[in-house]
């Protein structure tokens, strides 16, 4: 089993506390360190490494989506985790845009967060619920005028491999569900990015929504 290297980040240490006293007693999680800002979370990354790096937005200056934006340029592979009040779709898109892998609503209860952290721990996307259906909400309302990509041929593999991406499948189960390799799933991801000039999982999502196959 692999074991679980956490930094956790909230302005509140009560709530800190709370989530620390649910998730150590998980025989996955090894360890968890907290952070109480922004600044500190930067100053303890720069220094350590961590699987999963779980951030809430509001935290003062900088914010959760300024410190997701450095830390990947920092290391591009680390993977965070927002856990948030707000469901906004603006501070969701912004915050996945920045690089984020999952979103979830602290409303959530432990099995789910658990199960954020195994996902985005493994370099997966994960997103609650709430949030996407607040995706979903909002990017129906911004459909623009833009050109469209109708003519970009995607392969029947590429659609069901989108398909599943934008249902949240983690590369696992798509290799599973398809029987194929993780590697040969992970290789039509970045073609599905290139082909179709999209930058991650977030514009997947939009794609496969505009065009109609969700």
């Amino acid at each position: 089993m692999k074991k679980i290297n956490i930094l956790l980040a909230d302005d509140h240490k009560i709530f800190r506390e709370g989530i620390k006293e649910l998730l150590i007693k998980e025989k996955e999680i090894n360890s968890i360190m907290e952070a109480s800002s922004g600044s500190e979370v930067l100053s303890i990354a720069e220094q350590q490494s961590f699987d999963v790096i779980i951030l809430d937005i509001d935290m003062g200056s900088p914010n959760g989506i300024e410190v997701t934006e450095q830390l990947i340029e920092q290391k591009p592979e680390v993977n965070i985790l927002i856990l948030s009040m707000l469901s906004i779709p603006d501070f969701i898109l912004q915050a996945l845009e920045s690089g984020a892998k999952g979103y979830i609503i602290k409303s959530a209860g432990k099995d789910e967060l658990l199960t954020a952290i195994r996902c985005v721990s493994n370099g997966d996307s994960y997103f609650s619920k709430e949030v996407s259906i607040s995706l979903m909400e909002q990017i129906q309302k911004n459909k623009t005028t833009k050109k469209k990509k109708s003519d970009i041929p995607l392969s029947k593999r590429e659609i069901e491999i989108l398909k599943l991406i934008s249902q949240e499948y983690s590369n696992q189960e798509i290799a599973d569900k398809l029987f194929i390799s993780t590697r040969t799933v992970d290789t039509h991801r970045r073609n599905l990015l290139e082909k179709l000039e999209i930058k991650n999982n977030v514009g997947l999502v939009k794609y496969a929504i505009s065009k109609g196959l969700l």
